[in-house]
Parts: C-alpha cells; sequence; structure tokens
C-alpha cells in the first residue's frame, strides 16, 4: 500500500510489517535469500531472554529482572520495519531470491546518521510512550548509544506515519505473542542488566539454532542456550576447606569464610603467601552451593598472570584425583566438559551473531565474563561500569556472581575511579564481591567501600554486607619473616651479584618496570649465563599467547611449587617485569628490582622467600636488592634519575617511597607492611622540590596528565550521556593502553585457485583461510579463529605496525576471524594490525607496506615483541 509522508512531499511504500524481514539466510549453497520476519525473530528473542532468567538461581531472578523483561528484549529490533532496513536486506539477497518488489528512492546507507535500526527502535519505544528506561534500552542493542537527539519516529527518513503505524502494530503483536508488557526499571543499574540481557539473546537468537526461516524454532531456545554455555551449574555439597585445597585453613581464612554469609562487598588484606585465593574460593562455593550466587569471575591485574590462576581455579572446579582433592561441580554438571583448557569456553559454545568468528564479542577475554566460571582481568571487569561498547554486556555477564578482585593495591587516578565505580554496580547486581590485597592503604580502602574506616591493624578483614552495618575485624598475621634490604645504585654490581648467586645454585627474581629494560637486561645476562651454566629466562606481556604459554609452562613451574624437584639441578635467572610481582605463585632465593612504589616493592618481596618447604642452596638468605638513585638526586631531577620508571609511576610517589626506603636494611613481613604502606601514602605538607611534584601529581605537566584530570578523564567514561566509546578509546589503566592487537605470521599469501589465503605461523605451522564463510563449519571457524588469536600480541597504538586498509584485510579474509569495525559507526575502529616475521625476527609490512614510520620492529620467541628506536 501506500501512504504519503509527513511533508506530503513524496510518497512511501509501506510494507506491512508481518511482512517485514529481520535477516538475510545463507543457504548451504552460499546464495542469500530473506530470513525470518521481525516479528518472528523478536519473538524468539524475547524467549530466549525468558529462559536465561530463568537458567539463573531463583531468588538472584527474582530480585534482578522486573516483570517484563522478555519484552524489551524481544522490542529491540522493532525499528526494522523501516524501509531503509527493509532496501539494505532486498539489496543483500541474490535477485531471483526474493519476492518483493524493491522501494524506489531509498538509501540504506543513511541509517548510519541515526545508528541504524537501534535508532529507530528507540524513537518507536519513545513515541509510544514506553516507560523509563526501555527506549534506551531497545536502542544500545548493538553496543552503542545511537545519536538520535532531535529526531522523531515519524519522520520521513524513517518511513513517516504510515510506517510508525507498523511498528505499532508489530508492538502490539509481540506483546501478545510474549504475553508481556513493558517492564518498569528502577534504576540505572537495572537498566545496564537488561540491556545486556537484550544483546545477548539477541545474539543467541540470530545464531545456528534460529537461521532458516522454515525450520521450527520452539523447541531449540533449550538447545541455543545450552550451546551458547548457559547451563544450570549442580555443585557437590558438604565440603569442608581441606577436601578442596588439600590443608586446613588458617585462621585468618576462617574469619573470612565466617564473615560472609550474604552477597556484599568484603576485603582482605593480608601478606603475600598467606592463601588469600584459597580463602575467597572457598567463600565462592560457599554461596554458589546455598543458591547465593550465579557463578564465578576471578579478575586478574594482567592476562599473563591469569593463565597460572586459571590451573588453580580449574582444579577448585573439577578436583585432581592425583592429589586427592575434590571439586565443587557436582558428577553430573554440564560444565565440566567446558573446563578443561583455557579456550574450551571459546571453542565449545556458540554465542550466536555478536559472538561468532569476525564478531565483536569472539575474544576468550570478552567471551568469560557470561560464562558461569571464568578467570580473566580487572579490564574486562572495570568496562562494565564504563560508557563503553558493549559495557553493559560485561554488566550483565557479572551480575549476581561472585566477583574476585585479586592483587587491588594503590591504582593511579584514573583507574581507581573506575574501579569505585565498579564496587558500586556490583553491589547493585547483587554480587559478592571479594577484594583482595597485600598492600591497600586505609585512604584507599574507605573509596573502595564509601565508608568512614578507623581500624590499622594488619592483617584485616572489612566486611560490608548489603543492608548491614561495616565491620572491621584484625585476623592473626602468622609467622613473620624478615628480608635484608639493600638499596644500589649501581647496575653493573648487580647483574655480577645476580650472576654470582646463580652460579651458586640460587633461583634469582631480576624485575624492570618497562618491557623494554627487561629485554635489556635479559640480552645483558644471558650470554655471561649460559658460560656459567646458568638458565636464564624472560617474562613479560608482550609475547604471542603461544610462545607466552610455553615460557610460563617452564619458568613458572621452574620457580614454583612444582619445580622443587629441580630446583638442585642448577641455579637460575627470570627476568621480567610488574607481571612477576602479581598472583604468580613463584619463590625466589634471592631478588634484583628496579625500584618502585612501596606497595609494588612489597608485592615484589612477596615472591622471596614465599614457603617455608621450599628446597635451597646453602648460601641462599632472604634478601633483596632494590635499584635505586640517592634520594636527594632522585628528589631534585626524578625523571632524570629514576629514568623509565618516572614515567610509569609518579615521580612524586617514587620520591616518598624512597624516602620510606632508603633508612631500611630489613624489612619484616608482614608486621612492617601497614606502617610502610601508611608511611608512603599519608597525606602532607611537602616543602620546595616535592611540592613541586606534589602539585604536578595533581595538576599534570605538558607529558602527564595530572590526577585531578583523570578523575575527570574517568568520570566521563562513566557518563552514560554522550557518544558511547569504541573499546580502542576505553583505557581502564590511563599510562598502559595496550589496546591494539597485532597478528603476527611468517607469511600470508592469496590462493585464487582455492580461493583462500595460506597463512604461515611463526612456528611453520600452514593454515587456510577461505574467503567465503561457507566453505568451513562454525567449530572449523572457531577453530581457526583461536588458533589465530593466539598469534596475536597487544601493544599500544605508537608501538604497533601501521594499520592495513580494510578492504585490504577484508580481501585476505581476516574478517572472517577478527572483528574489523562496523561501518554504521565511525568511531568502531578495528583494532588489528598484521606483520610478517623474517628469519631474522625483522617485522615487515605486509605486501610491502611501510611498518612503522619511526622504529624497527622486531619479534623473536625468547624476547617477545621489541621496538627499536633508529
Amino acid at each position: 500500500m501506500l501512504r504519503k509522508s509527513s511533508n506530503n512531499q513524496s510518497e512511501v511504500k509501506v510494507i506491512s510489517f508481518l511482512d517485514c524481514p529481520a535477516k538475510t539466510y545463507v543457504r548451504p549453497d552460499g546464495k542469500i535469500q530473506p530470513g525470518r520476519t521481525v516479528l518472528n525473530h523478536c519473538q524468539i528473542v524475547g524467549e530466549v531472554a525468558r529462559e536465561i532468567i530463568r537458567r539463573f538461581p531463583t531468588a538472584i531472578a527474582q530480585e534482578l529482572f522486573p516483570v517484563g523483561a522478555p519484552l524489551a528484549a524481544g522490542g529491540h529490533d522493532i525499528g526494522k520495519a523501516s524501509p531503509t532496513f527493509a532496501e539494505k536486506i532486498h539489496q543483500a539477497c541474490d535477485p531471483d531470491l526474493v519476492n518483493t518488489d524493491r522501494l524506489p528512492n531509498i538509501n540504506p546507507r543513511l541509517e548510519a546518521k541515526w545508528g541504524g535500526h537501534a535508532g529507530v527502535s528507540q524513537l518507536t519505544a519513545k513515541a509510544l510512550n514506553a516507560p523509563d528506561f526501555i527506549p534506551e534500552i531497545l536502542g544500545q542493542h548493538h553496543g552503542f548509544a545511537p545519536q538520535v537527539a532531535g529526531m522523531r519516529a515519524e519522520d520521513e527518513n524513517f518511513g513517516g506515519p504510515g510506517w510508525q503505524h507498523e511498528r505499532e502494530q508489530l508492538v502490539v503483536a509481540l506483546k501478545r505473542c510474549l504475553n508481556e508488557d513493558w517492564p518498569t526499571v528502577d534504576s540505572l543499574p537495572q537498566a545496564r542488566l537488561l540491556s545486556g540481557l537484550t544483546s545477548v539473546a539477541d545474539w543467541i537468537g540470530s545464531g545456528e539454532f534460529f537461521e532458516d526461516p522454515q525450520a521450527p524454532w520452539e523447541e531449540n531456545i533449550g538447545r541455543a542456550l545450552d550451546a551458547a554455555g548457559f547451563v544450570p551449574s549442580t555443585y557437590r555439597t558438604g565440603l569442608n576447606f581441606e577436601q578442596l585445597f588439600g590443608f586446613t585453613p588458617r585462621e585468618a581464612q576462617s574469619i573470612l569464610i565466617e564473615q560472609v554469609a550474604s552477597p556484599g562487598v568484603y576485603v582482605l588484606e593480608a601478606p603475600m603467601g598467606l592463601g588469600k585465593t584459597e580463602a575467597a574460593l572457598y567463600v565462592a562455593y560457599k554461596m554458589l552451593s546455598t543458591g547465593q550466587a550465579s557463578g564465578i569471575y576471578f579478575a586478574l591485574p594482567t592476562q599473563l598472570t591469569s593463565n597460572k590462576i586459571f590451573e588453580r581455579f580449574n582444579q577448585f572446579l573439577q578436583g585432581d584425583k592425583e592429589k586427592g582433592l575434590s571439586g565443587i561441580l557436582a558428577a553430573d554438571c554440564r560444565h565440566r566438559s567446558l573446563l578443561l583448557h583455557g579456550n574450551a569456553w571459546l571453542l565449545d559454545t556458540d554465542m550466536g551473531e555478536e559472538g561468532r568468528p569476525g564478531g565483536a564479542w569472539f575474544n576468550q577475554a570478552k567471551r568469560g565474563l557470561l560464562a558461569p566460571f571464568a578467570v580473566g582481568t580487572i579490564d574486562q571487569a572495570l568496562m562494565a561500569a564504563m560508557n563503553v561498547k558493549h559495557g553493559f554486556v560485561r554488566a550483565f555477564g557479572l551480575a549476581g556472581k561472585v566477583v574476585i578482585l585479586d592483587e587491588v593495591h594503590t591504582y593511579d587516578a584514573y583507574t581507581g575511579t573506575l574501579l569505585d565505580a565498579l564496587v558500586a554496580l556490583l553491589r547493585s547486581l547483587r554480587c559478592t564481591v571479594i577484594i583482595l590485597s597485600a598492600t591497600l592503604n586505609r585512604e584507599r580502602r574507605q573509596q573502595l567501600l564509601g565508608v568512614t574506616l578507623s581500624a590499622r591493624d594488619y592483617p584485616l578483614i572489612t566486611a560490608c554486607p548489603a543492608q548491614a552495618n561495616v565491620h572491621e575485624i584484625p585476623v592473626p598475621a602468622g609467622p613473620s619473616r624478615e628480608f635484608a634490604i639493600q638499596l644500589h645504585c649501581d647496575e653493573k654490581l648487580a647483574v655480577e651479584q645476580a650472576l654470582l648467586r646463580a652460579e651458586q645454585g640460587q633461583q634469582v627474581l631480576w624485575i624492570e618496570n618497562t618491557v623494554l629494560e627487561a629485554q635489556q637486561r635479559y640480552l645483558d645476562l644471558a650470554a655471561r649465563a649460559s658460560e656459567l651454566g646458568v638458565a636464564c629466562g624472560l617474562l613479560h606481556s608482550r609475547f604471542t599467547a603461544d610462545d607466552r604459554q610455553c615460557i610460563e609452562d617452564r619458568w613458572v613451574d621452574l620457580f614454583g611449587k612444582p619445580g622443587w624437584s629441580k630446583r638442585g639441578e642448577q641455579g637460575r635467572i627470570l627476568v621480567g617485569t610488574q607481571v612477576l610481582e602479581q598472583s604468580l605463585d613463584i619463590d625466589a632465593d634471592f631478588m634484583v628490582t628496579r625500584f618502585a612504589p612501596s606497595d609494588m616493592l612489597l608485592q615484589r618481596i612477596g615472591r622471596l622467600w614465599r614457603h617455608h618447604e621450599t628446597p635451597r642452596c646453602q648460601t641462599a638468605k632472604p634478601e633483596a636488592w632494590l635499584l635505586a638513585p640517592e634520594l636527594e638526586a632522585a628528589i631534585d631531577s626524578p625523571e632524570k634519575y629514576f629514568g623509565s620508571s618516572a614515567f610509569v609511576y609518579s615521580p612524586y610517589v617514587l620520591c616518598r617511597s624512597l624516602e620510606v626506603w632508603q633508612p631500611i636494611q630489613a624489612v619484616c613481613v608482614p608486621h612492617d607492611i601497614r606502617e610502610l604502606i601508611e608511611r608512603t601514602y599519608v597525606t602532607r605538607q611537602d616543602q620546595g622540590q616535592m611540592s613541586r611534584w606534589l602539585s604536578e601529581l595533581d595538576n599534570g605537566t605538558r607529558w602527564r596528565t595530572g590526577r585531578n584530570a583523570l578523575r575527570q578523564l574517568a568520570r566521563v567514561t562513566l557518563a552514560e550521556a554522550g557518544n558511547t566509546l569504541p573499546e580502542s578509546k576505553a583505557q581502564t589503566r590511563y599510562s598502559e593502553a595496550d589496546n591494539f592487537e597485532v597478528l603476527l605470521l611468517r607469511s600470508m599469501r592469496l590462493v585464487p585457485e582455492e580461493q583462500s589465503t595460506l597463512l604461515t605461523l611463526l612456528s611453520g605451522e600452514q593454515l587456510s583461510l577461505p574467503w567465503k564463510r561457507y566453505q568451513l563449519s562454525k567449530p572449523q571457524w572457531r577453530q581457526l579463529s583461536a588458533t589465530l588469536m593466539r598469534q596475536v600480541v597487544a601493544l599500544r597504538i605508537q608501538d604497533a605496525p601501521k594499520a592495513l586498509p580494510l578492504d585490504k584485510l577484508k580481501r585476505f579474509g581476516l574478517q572472517h576471524c577478527f572483528y574489523l569495525g562496523n561501518p554504521d559507526w565511525p568511531t568502531d575502529e578495528s583494532l588489528l594490525r598484521v606483520a610478517l616475521v623474517d628469519e631474522t625476527g625483522s617485522l615487515k609490512g605486509v605486501e610491502y607496506a611501510d611498518i612503522h614510520d619511526k622504529h624497527n620492529l622486531e619479534y623473536r620467541n625468547d624476547l617477545g615483541y621489541r621496538v627499536i628506536k633508529n
């Protein structure tokens, strides 16, 4: 039928909402036809959302999700009943498979101006006077808030009153199909939760179980959720601490377990090696087995540390027969098969449209947030509170879970502001938040909990249950150990000492503050170490996942309990960066570390003489050398005397820390921890140069953003108003934006006769990458993509190779494995860079493209990714 548009100047053909297609369907022969209708797809997504909610523990679902939530999810695509979208589907299909006529004078590319059909969904719901938050929930289901200010649902671009009438009838029909009305949303956190539910239900409802428009769909709802990993968990009951971990709990662990009886926020401040991880995991088991939690997310400072924690976490879930340990999962729990290795959740689950290879959510770090049990980084959790693409999906993934935030210490003002917001959000989403730290100061603890605290005891538990008063409970410290401390500015002397100790058979740890310095230190030590019969290794964040796994498996085991039997074979030196100070159960005999803030130094000392039972060389003694300048020189010119460390950490905090540590000759852990931290960070009136460095810390310089501005920048990323940030711009740590992914290959060659690209990995293995998606099955695409993702290094943009044109990346077929951005969103850029590694380790551009404007780039499996300044 024909209707006049709103300006009465042209006619727009109106298609009945019953005939509007929501999708295209790629047939087995590769031909494309219209897929399911908008009503059918919206109904499927609403039913998927209903089943997701049903699979939450009952008490959690009732508290989190309002009545009518399935309609909010189902209503996401009502904007597809619009002329631009209908014409987009028409143009995407093979002409002989389309039964309807084209819409004249309709340009689908205009959709980029209003965020595509999602923007039309938002305007339609607003015109229908849907309750607060509902229009925005519908509008942002692709991860972004569409920019539709000043637009109305009846505007000519959206088909005028005729098309709006069809959308209104579509909503009426959808309410009838789902037997639901719009939900009433109580708060912004609940709105984020429903936004996440909507997106995830849409992904699953767009997946392989619902693609064929002629196939029945009702019986596939449960199967689709099973395939996506949304399987209710079952647990063994009545397990005690010793059955899970093989030892009786220490008193500090028992007190934490007693304190956590309901959701809330709980902080355990305790020294390194006290068993904070086991205490937190037993608390999680307690909450899961009583139906008070829906899963666990174990958030670590870096991806590097998460690999080893995963092994411990997996043992906690599944047990270990050889060690006589039980696991918490019941024998019939279907999640057991997904926990055999780190990539299982990626390979064995089908998350639908956005979660397919090449989709924005096909990534282990992201998808882990939706898994019932996952180890990941704190960065992914922080983005749950940020106005970043799919931030609300992360919030949905964390809702109702036990969230363990490990190694939380004094982050900078930017990350600290984000962390405060995350903790507040998690409390609103009925989470049980366990914060673990060896080195928090009282002011930071107050900020995290949003309450006034008084205790200065150490170790300490701070319990803040939901709807209850806060409690500060001192706990026993356990045995103490004294460490000899020496400050040295002579690096050559430290090198000789490290080699001497290793030659005696000691296991030596050397920690630098930057990757570049760690690489250079390794090169300085490795050749001489080999001559002395000493093994030398390097561990930092800039290795491919495959190489990093090999290094971790060898070196973390050698320096940990698995290496006790090999400890006497030879001396060893492991060089690394801050990744060695966090979450790894490694135990050195002697340590050399570049000077750092007090909390970081204490974390590093926590890797020294960690276990009483560790076999050691007779000459070993608990001692750490700190590479530091003289205090007076450092205060006068910190950037000169601290070097690159003054660009990693605040010069003011480095100087304050050096003031505290310079007179120290020994540290008693844990007895001295609280005093060292509080003396470093207590607020005071500074004079002279120190007042200048404090001013620069607060207000910044031309090279560094001050913490006042950092807090404001963080608040901007948290704001719901304004543009949604793409992930490349959504920094969670202002000084460490390793956001760009660099795919490293030996070669990449087009094979036109096979319609594929031949890829040679660094290992020499060859893979064929088809140019057409239908050439591989979905499991094959997942396997291929996961393999390629293990050839990736994450870098700052200034260190990454130059970008390749998008059409070149697509010519090689990389869009089938990596997310290359959405053309409907101009700010949504591809994070992928590609480089080829030649026989010498030098990086070259694809098809002889320039690799970098300023520097030479290299990659070696022993050194990692290197930026060599010309």
